[in-house]
């Protein structure tokens, strides 16, 4: 079973670790995915962190083991459900680089659209700036469309 943890000292490290990045994440907010064992162990499978909020804007960053099975309706739904409603932003940022090709296709998935090349930015090359904006995202109303159908079933 997977559940959801939220500002987890653990997922800091694990975003670092899985994410082979020289960033901390020591400042932010965080949600973190569990898989639950039988006998009620856990292991962090993936993890989000949001920074610099500034009132309309904040970065978010994604980091999950591969093959882990990890996205489940509720994150998808609470990681825009954070930082559009609860913290009022515009808009959310993310910072790819242009190797990382599984992270590009996952935040183009998810709906962000391709905003702007920083050059020379990451190790391997360029930056892409993807955003996504409160108005374009269709993850928030998944909450309400899965609670719609858990009433007519029952």
């Amino acid at each position: 079973m997977r559940r959801l943890v939220i500002d987890q000292p653990e997922i800091g490290p694990f975003m670092k670790r899985v994410m082979n990045t020289p960033s901390a994440f020591l400042s932010g907010r965080s949600i973190g995915v569990v898989n639950v064992h039988p006998d009620q162990t856990a292991d962090l499978i993936a993890g989000v962190w949001y920074e610099g909020f500034n009132g309309a804007n904040m970065v978010m960053h994604i980091a999950a083991l591969p093959n882990s099975a990890w996205m489940t309706k509720e994150l998808l739904w609470y990681m825009f459900h954070y930082p559009f409603v609860e913290c009022g932003c515009r808009r959310i940022t993310g910072l790819v680089e242009e190797t990382n090709e599984a992270a590009r296709n996952l935040a183009e998935r998810l709906g962000c659209t391709l905003e702007a090349r920083l050059k020379d930015a990451a190790p391997g090359g360029d930056i892409l700036v993807y955003a996504m904006f409160r108005e374009d995202c269709r993850w928030l109303k998944l909450h309400e469309r899965v609670t719609a159908l858990r009433t007519k079933v029952h």
